[in-house]
């Protein structure tokens, strides 16, 4: 699950920083963990995950 743990991060990151600039209240923050939680438990989490480790992959063949 490396993908996981580098999309974590910059996505805590961004919460983290909307929080700090008052762009998204905490609730919000929390709201959208408790989804992503709960959305991980359902059937669309195998496509999602699909859906990720395909955009990593693309950007992984880009050369800059």
């Amino acid at each position: 699950m490396p993908l996981t743990v580098s999309a974590v991060l910059p996505l805590g990151l961004l919460i983290f920083l909307l929080v700090r600039l008052r762009n998204l209240r905490l609730t919000h923050a929390v709201l959208c963990a408790v989804f992503g939680f709960l959305l991980a438990e359902t059937a669309a989490a195998p496509d999602i995950e699909t859906a990720l480790e395909e955009i990593a992959a693309a950007l992984g063949r880009i050369e800059i």
